[in-house]
């Protein structure tokens, strides 16, 4: 698609060739800013997994230590003896059989992190088409079926974030706002970096984390080293 003449201004301050450290990538990255909205520092990661075998599946969660730079909605799926809790911890919207309707009938999706208790799964599993492919899926990989409710809103206030490979074997993020301070961000990537880190299977020998990238929502990307 044609780019306009700030995004290629930016891209000629970029070393296609060149692998950055995560401090000068942050550092550029605040220096190619063309847009009026504070754009989000987005991640790209290259993964040495095989995303069809069962056993290589890359799936977890971190809380970013300066959040994402944005009020997270949270919905929350419980009984009816659960809601003051989640009402109390901060949850957005609170329900159960009600909410699920309204997501069926309505395509109703304004909500950032959803989270479920146990029981209410027999009936959540029916979103899976809805809310899965948008990773909104509740999941106990996550800590988002759970028992614990005000502590799982809690987290998404903070800025929990839940990662997960797609197909071609890469996951990607957003890892806070590009008007946080480069120490912020740094902490906040290196913070990531730690919880993918963790999350690698067993069964992958080696290098795991393979090529990575850094952008904005409206930018070139910059190669870095992990």
């Amino acid at each position: 698609m044609p780019r306009g003449k700030r995004y290629l201004d930016s891209l000629k301050l970029i070393d296609k060739n060149k692998i950055y450290s995560l401090e000068e990538a942050i550092s550029l990255m605040k220096k190619i800013v063309f847009s009026k909205f504070d754009q989000t520092l987005e991640i790209s990661c290259k993964l040495s997994v095989d995303s069809k075998k069962s056993d290589q599946v890359v799936r977890g969660s971190v809380v970013l230590p300066h959040g994402i730079g944005k009020k997270v909605k949270v919905l929350v799926f419980c009984e009816p003896e659960k809601e003051n809790e989640a009402k109390e911890a901060g949850a957005d919207y609170i329900g159960g059989q009600d909410l699920i309707d309204k997501i069926l009938k309505e395509n109703w999706l304004d909500f950032d992190y959803c989270i479920s208790t146990p029981q209410m799964m027999k009936v959540v599993s029916r979103l899976g088409r809805t809310l899965g492919p948008r990773g909104l899926m509740p999941s106990p990989k996550t800590g988002t079926v759970t028992e614990n409710i005000a502590f799982s809103v809690e987290e998404a206030k903070k800025g929990k974030i839940d990662f997960r490979i797609d197909k071609t074997g890469c996951i990607h993020g957003g890892l806070g706002k590009i008007s946080f301070s480069a120490e912020a961000l740094v902490e906040n990537v290196k913070t990531f970096f730690n919880a993918l880190q963790a999350a690698k299977p067993a069964s992958v020998k080696g290098e795991f984390i393979g090529t990575v990238y850094l952008s904005l929502s409206m930018s070139p990307s910059i190669r870095i080293n992990v």
